[in-house]
C-alpha cells in the first residue's frame, strides 16, 4: 500500500514489545477503536460449542478491560490458523473498519505451506466457494456459490517432496476461502484434514513429519483508518519455520512472502 505525501504510517510494536497475554495471545495494536492480536493455531477467534471461555476474543476482551460484547471481529480465522486478527471496539472504528474493506483499504497477507506448488506459480483463484454437504465446511461451486477471489504467489519449493511456501492475499472474505481455493488448486496445505487430509509429510530419507496445525499464517494486516495508514505485523511462527527449514526452504524466504507483491 504507497504512502502519499503528508500521510503518517503507524507500525505495531515487535513481537518482543508486543503485550504477552495467557495462552500465547499477545496484542500488536490498540489505538483509535482498534485492537489487533496475534492469535496462537489451536484457539478460536469467537464463541463456538466449548463456549467463550478459551476464545481469543475473550482473552483480547481481558486485556484491553473490555466487555466481550464490545469486541468485533472484522474478520475471523480458523481455530488452526494463526497470526494477526483485528477487532473494532466502537460503533464508529466499526463502520470505518467496513467501509475499508469494500473500498479495498483493507490488504491482508497471509503465508502458508501447501503439499506442492500449484501452476502456474502466480496468479488469481477465482472460483465461487458455497456449503458443502458438511454444514462445517465450503466447497468450490458448493450450495449458494458466492464470488471468491484470492491473489497468489509461490515464494518457494522445497527440497523435499516439492512442497511450496505461499502467499496469499484474499480479496473477499468466504469462510475457509484459502483453504478452499488451494485444494482446489490441487496444493492443499499442510495439515488441513478437511481440505488436504496432509497432515504427515514423508521426506526422502524416509523420515515422517507430522504437521500438528494447519500451515497457514495471517502475517500481516494492512489499512487505511481516515487519513492514517496503519500496518499490523505478526511473526511467523516458530513451527512454521521449522516445518520449512525441515522441507528445504531457506528462512530468508518468510520475509519474501510477506512482502511481494501480489
Amino acid at each position: 500500500m504507497p504512502v502519499g505525501a503528508g500521510e503518517s504510517v503507524r507500525v505495531s510494536a515487535s513481537a518482543a514489545a508486543a503485550v504477552e497475554l495467557a495462552g500465547g495471545v499477545r496484542i500488536l495494536w490498540n489505538a483509535r477503536g482498534i485492537v489487533a492480536a496475534d492469535k496462537p493455531a489451536g484457539i478460536p477467534t469467537i464463541a463456538d460449542h466449548g463456549g467463550d471461555a478459551h476464545a481469543l476474543v475473550t482473552a483480547v476482551a481481558r486485556a484491553v478491560d473490555l466487555p466481550v460484547s464490545a469486541l468485533h471481529p472484522t474478520s475471523r480465522l480458523d481455530r488452526g490458523v494463526s497470526g494477526v486478527v483485528v477487532f473494532a471496539t466502537d460503533s464508529f472504528a466499526r463502520e470505518e473498519l467496513r467501509a475499508a474493506r469494500e473500498d479495498g483499504r483493507y490488504e491482508r497477507r497471509y503465508v502458508a505451506l501447501a503439499t506442492r506448488a500449484p501452476s502456474p506459480p502466480t496468479g488469481t483463484w477465482d472460483a465461487p466457494i458455497g456449503r458443502a454437504k458438511d454444514p462445517l465446511l465450503r466447497k468450490v461451486n458448493g450450495k449458494d456459490a458466492v464470488p471468491s477471489v484470492t491473489r497468489y504467489a509461490v515464494v518457494a519449493e522445497g527440497e523435499d517432496r516439492g512442497a511450496a511456501m505461499l502467499a496469499l492475499a484474499p480479496q473477499t472474505g468466504r469462510t475457509h476461502q484459502l483453504r478452499v481455493h488451494a485444494s482446489h488448486a490441487n496444493a492443499p496445505l499442510l495439515g488441513d484434514r478437511d481440505y488436504g487430509r496432509s497432515t504427515n509429510v514423508t521426506l526422502a530419507s524416509g523420515e515422517v513429519v507430522r504437521v500438528g496445525r494447519i500451515a497457514l499464517h495471517c502475517a500481516q494486516v494492512c489499512l487505511l483508518f481516515g487519513e492514517e495508514r496503519v500496518r499490523v505485523f505478526a511473526e511467523i511462527p516458530g513451527e512454521l519455520r521449522e516445518l520449512a527449514s525441515t522441507l528445504g526452504m531457506p528462512d530468508e524466504m518468510w520475509e519474501k512472502a510477506v512482502t511481494c507483491n501480489l
